[in-house]
């Protein structure tokens, strides 16, 4: 069996970003957040900033499929909007990662669905209750917003629309991911840990079973 390959799918202020480089160090692969981003923009030629910002344009879920409906009057890539182009190519790279046998952590991006189908992938979603999310954004990711509830809540709306659009499914639906942790009583230390198990327990399953 290769390396271990996770995703994690995360509301914003669970602390998906700090648990995922923790894990990726202490399975020593390589950690995929903004990085995925980047190797995109130089292998595809799109802009760095416009695809960072893509998730958040579907904070207006009629808006952004309104704009993901321009340019599909036929078929085939040229046909496909800018946003819906950067996806397919946000899925290649996750698929090769996968196909590498190398592992990897990766953070968001639909990953999970993008996975679906890869046996020895594990997706984990990992959501707080408010307050844990406030104090974290404020004191973890240094968040000074007076509206942080709203802030909150609009990176969630996008999050969850980016993700129905692309993929058909609820966004943190339990059905989608192998795990969900609420973050908010564990260290991260002790959420990598927990991932780390239930991914033992996972592998010793399918070991079983293929005997």
């Amino acid at each position: 069996m290769g390396k271990k390959i996770i995703t994690i799918s995360r509301e914003f202020g669970s602390g998906g970003r700090l648990v995922g480089a923790a894990l990726a160090k202490k399975l020593d692969v390589p950690y995929y957040d903004k990085k995925i981003l980047d190797n995109i923009a130089k292998e595809n030629g799109f802009s760095a900033e416009m695809m960072a910002e893509d998730e958040m344009r579907a904070k207006n879920s009629f808006l952004y499929s309104l704009t993901n409906a321009f340019g599909t009057a036929g078929y085939g890539p040229d046909t496909l909007s800018i946003n819906e182009r950067f996806f397919m190519a946000q899925f290649d790279y996750i698929t090769n990662i996968a196909k590498s046998g190398e592992g990897g952590v990766i953070i968001g991006r639909c990953a999970d669905y993008v996975l679906r189908d890869f046996r020895d992938a594990t997706n984990v979603f990992l959501y707080a209750e408010e307050d844990t999310k406030i104090e974290r954004a404020v004191n973890e990711y240094g968040i000074k917003d007076e509206n942080i509830r709203k802030t909150l809540a609009d990176v969630d709306k996008a999050r969850a629309n980016y993700y129905r659009y692309h993929t058909g499914r609820k966004w943190g639906e339990p059905v989608n991911y192998h795990l969900c942790i609420d973050s908010g009583y564990l260290p991260i230390d002790g959420i990598v840990d927990l991932i780390l198990d239930y991914v033992d327990l996972r592998d010793k399953r399918k070991e079983e079973a293929a005997e």
